[in-house]
């Protein structure tokens, strides 16, 4: 990866920014420079103030104090509008493409080039589309209807539409979250062209292995403060943990030695149709078992099978000795069952309901026989419950009545995890836990499931992060197209077997 030259003036920089919100600083001192032709991270936990910087660029925020700069000259953006004219481009975890218009009149949607007589030149559009995609080094056919595309796909659009306006600067937040291994190459090979034809990126990941990969240099906030700016070759990953945390992560796999108790989870011979075929397993009091696979591998689908939410066609799910009837979540919860879901905002959350009322939306029967008045809630009962489960789980929040969707994507998965801990659950069920969430918040979420299962809770793992799954799992279950391909002790489990298996390739551990 060259390094650009310096003589030139950044492309885009924050020069001494402040922003506050009420009483919340977001920002305080922060100083970021983009320089064309380089990859630069910007790192830091939930709550570190990364989001505010990146809408600060794109112009939905003015800065308090400090100034936003242009080739070195000081910009005011007045709305996204002026930040998009200067050449500035968000590429978001999510794209909102029109879903019924095809590749091509998304990425020329309001400037589609004209014929003599004012029609939209279609031939040219799809051409124009054609030299993008070229460019990128990607094959999409422009006239494909943007409904079905995959995330990877949309993001290459929106990167296409974004270099179509002659974007200099371009800022990825979280573009990585939901991409496969393949996908994520893909967008990498993506981003260097980008980098080669001298535009300037900014990419946000909570991936550190990403950054280390993909960036020249890496800029740290925490608590909204500026740390420092660094050349990646330079630093460890150890090192910039510590500059995002302020303290060494010495345990972030804590997991601890429990001798495993009676079976509390026990599948034998799951299948429906389509999702996933003959799934056996057990899981013992005091035991992390994970669930492991490529993403499509069917994991999802069988958490969901054995908590009820989708019907079985065969097999058997029993909790504590008592077998379960497909597709009833009352019976799992019930019989001890919890399940938390990957996508806590549109699975695990009323993202507009308050904190509290979310916690307590499992134990609407126990609050009102708390409560004792005919069936109504004391919100007094309540909001006690909520703060001892916030103390438990060292949540970060500024009130109880707040929505819960004002907190961090790491505070929130907390929220999950209360919600499902105050049924006193037998076996819970974790999909994917630390997705999308910061490495302190990743460590704390890590210890819980180590304290719970030493409490001799059954707790079911799934993860697509391989390094959380030999870090904190007993046993590991692989998946490969709907099928168990291997069950691999702790002591036996390395990246390559649990890959190899992953992929239909069996290696070290018993044929599942």
């Amino acid at each position: 990866m060259g390094a650009p030259g310096r003589s030139a003036p950044p492309t885009l920089a924050l020069v001494n920014v402040s922003k506050s919100f009420g009483a919340v600083r977001a920002l305080q001192g922060v100083t970021l420079e983009l320089h064309a032709g380089e990859v630069h991270a910007l790192a830091g936990e939930n709550g570190a103030g990364k989001s505010t910087v990146v809408k600060t660029f794109a112009g939905v925020h003015r800065p308090d104090a400090g100034e936003v700069r242009v080739d070195g000259e000081p910009v005011v953006f007045h709305g996204p509008a002026d930040a998009q004219a200067a050449g500035v481009a968000v590429i978001y975890q999510e794209p909102t493409l029109f879903p019924d218009l095809s590749v091509a009149e998304n990425i020329f949607m309001g400037r589609q080039p004209r014929g003599a007589l004012g029609r939209i030149d279609r031939r040219a559009m799809h051409a124009e589309t054609a030299r993008l995609f070229e460019r990128l080094g990607v094959a999409l056919d422009p006239q494909q209807p943007a409904r079905g595309l995959s995330i990877a796909d949309q993001q290459v659009v929106e990167i296409a539409k974004a270099i179509s306006r002659d974007a200099r600067v371009l800022i990825m937040d979280e573009p990585t979250a939901a991409l496969t291994g393949q996908e994520v190459a893909r967008l990498f090979a993506v981003t260097r062209s980008l980098q080669e034809h001298g535009c300037a990126v900014l990419f946000i990941s909570h991936r550190l292995e990403e950054i280390f990969e993909i960036c020249r240099r890496v800029t740290t906030l925490r608590d909204g403060s500026y740390v420092g700016t660094d050349m990646v070759a330079d630093i460890t990953p150890d090192d910039l943990v510590r500059r995002m945390v302020g303290r060494d992560l010495d345990a972030l796999y804590p997991k601890q030695d429990v001798a495993p108790g009676e079976t509390a989870l026990k599948v034998r011979r799951l299948t429906r149709e389509g999702a996933f075929t003959d799934i056996s397993f057990e899981v013992r009091r005091g035991e992390i078992v994970a669930l492991a696979g490529l993403v499509g591998a069917g994991r999802s689908e069988v958490a969901r099978a054995v908590f009820g939410v989708d019907r079985w066609d065969a097999g058997s799910v029993e909790v504590g000795g008592r077998e379960l009837p497909a597709g009833s979540p009352t019976a799992a919860m019930s019989a001890g069952l919890a399940l938390v879901p990957e996508d806590r905002r549109q699975q695990g959350l009323v993202m507009d309901m308050s904190i509290e009322r979310n916690m307590g939306l499992t134990q609407l029967r126990t609050l009102r026989r708390e409560t004792g008045r005919g069936g109504l809630i004391s919100r007094k009962v309540e909001r006690s419950r909520a703060a001892d489960w916030g103390l438990r789980l060292q949540l970060k929040y500024s009130r109880l009545t707040d929505a819960v969707g004002v907190l961090s994507g790491g505070n929130q998965q907390k929220v999950v995890l209360a919600k499902w801990l105050a049924t006193e659950p037998a076996v819970l069920i974790v999909d994917e836990p630390t997705r999308g969430i910061d490495v302190g918040t990743k460590a704390e979420v890590h210890r819980l499931l180590s304290e719970l299962a030493a409490q001799d809770l059954a707790v079911l793992m799934i993860s697509s992060d391989l390094p959380e799954v030999l870090g904190m799992a007993d046993r590991i279950l692989v998946m490969h197209e709907g099928r168990l391909t291997a069950e691999i002790a702790r002591a036996d489990a390395t990246e390559e077997s649990v890959m190899a298996a992953a992929t239909g390739r069996p290696g070290t551990g018993k044929a599942a």
